[in-house]
């Protein structure tokens, strides 16, 4: 059992990315709002809205009208989920930031797991399922990209997810990031090493669908490793080198049949090689390509959101 016993000195923010949330985000704040105060001793409820072609917006406006401790914060398109979590992590006023998603999938009954492994020193705490309720191609997806992620960030776990807890002040590891591309996982690791994670029980979608597709997963993976690694290069380099040996194998065959048997390899056994090392050539070139487009991306000082609205704050409700 966790200690439900609420902090004198925590206050958390708690950050959701709505995007086709219409549906979902009442409940979960209504949920939102009867949890936190068992455990913070004062708290507020991000609801950005990531250009959401439902009525996300104005069913947040709504709940701000009806909770003190609801803010809404309305994109003016859609940037992406990290995108928008890194807004509402730039607008928290709290010591505690709380991510999750708008889904129902990530229960708030279960942050008081977070916030007690928070109590023993850990910077940031995943909450990890027990069992991934998504399919099976999804699930192999996730865990590769979190395992490319743990390599990357240079922690030893890789239970990583959108539904965590963490010191606010990190933030200041990354204040001055200006990409497009977000992805705030590696962004947190600039601010800390200290990295853990509990198990919870993830709840099945019950509306909706899921907005990741597999196009989605594999630009995800491409951005993590090139927006925040240089170990594609690394990989690149190697690949050159090996085929570099190899090549001089062939070379040495190619003497050696010269010089024993007179003659040298037909034109199936050339255009095979040719092909070959024309294959890792682009390969090598695209790697430098997903570099440079990541530099021409920063270079153009693209915003990675834009505020469009704001409701009131709490000070301007009272």
């Amino acid at each position: 059992m966790t200690d439900q016993t609420p902090s004198p000195t925590l206050r958390a923010s708690v950050i959701i990315p709505v995007y086709n949330g219409a549906e979902t985000i009442r409940p979960l704040t209504k949920r939102l709002e009867k949890t936190l105060p068992e455990l913070f001793s004062d708290y507020e409820i991000l609801l950005i809205e990531d250009g959401s072609p439902d009525d996300s917006w104005a069913v947040i406006q709504e709940l701000c009208q009806e909770y003190e401790k609801v803010r809404g914060i309305h994109l003016m398109r859609n940037f992406g989920q990290h995108n928008a979590v890194l807004c509402g992590i730039r607008e928290a006023r709290f010591e505690i930031t709380i991510t999750m998603d708008d889904d129902l999938q990530h229960p708030p009954e279960q942050i008081g797991l977070l916030l007690a492994e928070y109590r023993k020193g850990y910077d940031v705490i995943y909450a990890v399922p027990k069992k991934l309720p998504h399919s099976w191609w999804r699930n192999i997806s996730s865990k590769l990209t979190k395992f490319a992620l743990s390599k990357i960030m240079r922690i030893p776990i890789q239970e990583i997810g959108a539904f965590r807890l963490f010191r606010t002040d990190l933030r200041k590891a990354f204040a001055d990031y200006r990409s497009p591309d977000v992805y705030i996982d590696p962004l947190l690791s600039w601010g800390t090493g200290k990295f853990s994670h509990v198990l919870v029980e993830e709840e099945k979608r019950e509306v909706g669908h899921s907005n990741y597709t597999f196009s989605t997963l594999v630009r995800a993976g491409m951005l993590i490793l090139t927006g925040y690694s240089t170990v594609p290069l690394r990989l690149a380099s190697t690949i050159g080198f090996i085929f570099m040996l190899f090549g001089f194998g062939v070379l040495v065959y190619v003497l050696i049949i010269t010089i024993t048997l007179g003659s040298i390899p037909g034109f199936p056994f050339l255009s095979s090689i040719i092909a070959l090392f024309a294959g890792v050539q682009l390969f090598t070139l695209g790697i430098i390509g997903e570099y440079l487009a990541r530099v021409y991306d920063r270079s153009t000082e693209r915003p990675p959101y834009i505020i469009g609205e704001k409701s009131p704050s709490p000070e301007d409700k009272s």
